[in-house]
């Protein structure tokens, strides 16, 4: 369990410490925007393989047995991480940083419920796990997932507003990180026609399939069919 947290406290320490923040800005300056993200795909890579591994040899104990109602509206919950992250492939995200002098694109879609949608797309994913899974070790993995995208939100948001003040002040005003928060405040509307029904087939065929699929894959079955 030891080496489980471990790989845990790098996993978060290499997306939170590094990733967003401005330590990264001064690696950039010394080294290359193109160097620094060469070398944090390897690291990151690095680190999956490592926490993966660390879980996969990790003893562990049950914390709480999960009820098959809940269970149910966990499978459910996974509905909309689908769609936000198939939303969230489909189009250049707002938060992106282009080359200098670009225009800013307007956020459209998703963007309009959350400038984060992959972001939430992981942290449904891993909240979904920690819950359904309710043992020591699957706690601390998927709950390091689970900080990683929750804290890099305000990581990213802090970058672009370090990077790019003027469009980091035009994309705060029309867009939330809390989904549906600048809808509900009246600074953006949803728009359902431009999420597209494409993305919501692929996203509504990606769950079932994964519903379908996750004994074989995984080895157990989300709910007790």
């Amino acid at each position: 369990m030891t080496l489980l947290v471990i790989a845990a406290l790098v996993w978060i320490g290499v997306h939170v410490g590094l990733a967003g923040t401005p330590l990264r800005d001064l690696i950039v300056a010394r080294i290359g925007e193109t160097p620094f993200r060469g070398v944090f795909s390897l690291l990151s890579i690095a680190t999956i393989v490592f926490l993966v591994r660390a879980w996969s040899t990790a003893p562990t104990e049950p914390l709480w047995f999960t009820p098959d109602w809940l269970r149910w509206l966990l499978v459910l919950a996974m509905l909309p991480a689908f769609l936000l992250f198939v939303a969230s492939v489909s189009r250049p995200n707002p938060t992106m940083i282009g080359p200098a002098g670009a225009t800013a694109q307007p956020p459209r879609g998703m963007t309009r419920v959350t400038r984060h949608p992959m972001l939430w797309s992981f942290a449904i994913w891993a909240a979904v796990h920690v819950i359904g899974n309710g043992d020591s070790a699957s706690v601390i993995f998927f709950g390091a997932f689970l900080v990683t995208a929750l804290a890099g939100m305000p990581s990213i948001d802090a970058k672009l507003a370090r990077r790019d003040p003027a469009t980091w002040a035009a994309l705060s005003a029309a867009t939330s990180a809390i989904p549906f928060g600048a809808i509900l405040a009246g600074r953006n509307r949803f728009v359902v026609r431009e999420i597209g029904w494409v993305v919501a087939s692929i996203a509504i065929v990606a769950w079932a399939a994964m519903l379908w699929l996750h004994p074989l894959l995984f080895g157990a079955a989300p709910v007790a069919w």
